[in-house]
């Protein structure tokens, strides 16, 4: 049965691959350790070609089954110094009954993991399996943090296998699903704290934080934890600003928290969102994810706009912005599902047969450098094929018998041409946002009327590009021209 379109596009599943787990050494003990069956690598290929759609987050904890082999066995959460608190001077007394107020503290804590961690038996005989190996891996960092309890990297697999575990949670059982995020949060706050460097840590970290915040809906509660969330992906575009996930959580984080706060805040935190979808897609354009989330957001913006009714800002602008992210996702991921419902909803909202159509100032052809006088402002038409002006019979030059504008050649560049596509800061340009193009015939120049309109025609020109490197023309001239 066709799948009917949504009332909206909704934002696809933000939470990217997790951060790979660090390898610890551990020494271990005589005690016996049921052997997993198979190794955590294999489960996460079984488990990426049975979920198939992008939407879902696999596993990334590497916990490495065949040392079970190997070693035979793993200690059990004992009693190790953790959490070290307070920093004050004490007496040698004073010292032995902290240590030994810590230590309990400690074993208490390990305790209460291990057991939210034993306690989650899986959906189904693969959920199962995974969990054996989860809970093993949890045995070892255990035991790695009684040994060596500054050690961050421990603290941040324990809190993978826990984050993991919470993923493995049985809806029908009787296991907390945030208890086990909270404690991996806890676990996270360590490994940031003996390491304030670890990116992987603060990223792994705000998708458990913002995991719990789904569960609470539009509340105070929900409103905080997004913010935390939002903090912490800060912190990992910080450490690692070429992540182009973690702009696109931080993005999606935004999205989440401008449901929630009052309506005053809202535009500000809309508009930090297509900010840092923007980014990520600068940084990756073919990260249909960030791309197709770009649109949700640009929908949205348009609905809240059409009920405003905002003098200053185009609604159907912004719906045709909207449907080219949407058009763009699908064209790069046509399988998935969820982009063709959202296609079915936004496409005529397009300028077809056209992907997009604006305004562009334009030198005679084959003089980038006549006077401003001879340049023209005039419409422009990008298709999969590529941007072309369109002529004085207000048809692009492909469906036009003939120029009318006294022998004035039209632009026209073929995708197939281009080089890069550039914002450009020439003083040589008439006024407005420069825009080179280079081909492989040269550079070329235009002006779009404002640098809002240049992110919009930049992005669209990229886009086309890699839809083309990527092999997926036919299916934007399917979607365009139908």
């Amino acid at each position: 049965m066709e799948e009917q379109p949504t009332a909206r596009p909704t934002p696809a599943d933000g939470a990217e691959e997790r951060a790979p787990p660090v390898e610890v050494e551990v020494e271990y003990g005589d005690e016996e350790e049921e052997e997993p069956p198979r190794s955590a690598t294999a489960k996460q290929e079984e488990a990426n070609v049975a979920l198939g759609a992008d939407g879902s987050r696999p596993f990334t904890t590497k916990e490495d089954a065949e040392a079970a082999e190997a070693d035979g066995s793993g200690n059990g959460g004992g009693t190790g110094s953790a959490f070290g608190e307070g920093n004050g001077t004490l007496s040698a007394d004073e010292g032995s009954s902290s240590s030994q107020e810590s230590l309990q503290q400690s074993s208490a804590h390990h305790d209460v993991a291990m057991d939210l961690i034993n306690s989650v038996t899986g959906v189904d005989d693969e959920g199962r399996s995974r969990q054996r190996i989860l809970s093993f891996a949890g045995k070892r960092y255990v035991s790695a943090i009684e040994r060596n309890p500054d050690d961050p990297d421990a603290y941040y697999n324990w809190a993978l296998v826990l984050q993991e575990s919470a993923d493995n949670v049985d809806p029908n059982s009787g296991s907390s699903k945030d208890s086990l995020l909270e404690e991996a949060c806890k676990k996270y706050a360590e490994a940031t704290r003996l390491s304030p460097t670890l990116y992987d840590a603060y990223y792994n970290w705000a998708i458990a934080i913002a995991d719990r915040a789904k569960t609470r809906g539009r509340t105070k509660e929900a409103e905080d934890l997004w913010k935390q969330a939002i903090l912490n992906y800060e912190k990992a575009v910080q450490l690692n600003w070429n992540s182009p996930q973690a702009l696109n959580n931080w993005g999606l984080g935004l999205q989440e928290l401008s449901a929630i706060v009052p309506a005053r805040e809202k535009q500000t935190i809309i508009k930090a969102a297509i900010s840092k979808f923007r980014v990520a897609i600068q940084l990756q354009f073919d990260f249909h994810r960030a791309i197709y989330n770009l649109g949700t957001v640009l929908y949205g913006l348009a609905e809240d706009t059409m009920r405003s009714g905002r003098p200053d800002v185009s609604a159907n602008e912004l719906y045709s912005q909207s449907a080219i992210y949407v058009a763009a996702a699908h064209a790069l991921k046509p399988n998935y599902s969820v982009y063709r419902s959202a296609l079915r909803l936004v496409r005529m909202m397009l300028p077809l047969p056209y992907l997009k159509v604006g305004y562009l100032t334009a030198p005679p052809a084959n003089n980038s450098i006549a006077p401003h006088s001879d340049w023209e402002r005039s419409q422009f038409v990008l298709n999969h094929e590529g941007l072309q002006q369109v002529d004085g019979s207000n048809q692009p030059p492909s469906q036009s018998p003939g120029n009318t504008d006294g022998g004035r050649k039209p632009t026209r560049i073929a995708v197939a041409d281009i080089v890069s596509v550039a914002a450009s800061a020439d003083l040589t340009l008439p006024p407005g946002a420069g825009l080179c193009i280079d081909t492989v015939h040269g550079a070329r120049f235009l002006v779009a009327d404002s640098w809002e309109a240049l992110d919009s025609w930049l992005d669209a020109l990229c886009l086309v590009y890699t839809i083309f490197a990527r092999g997926k023309s036919d299916v934007l001239a399917g979607i365009i021209t139908g």
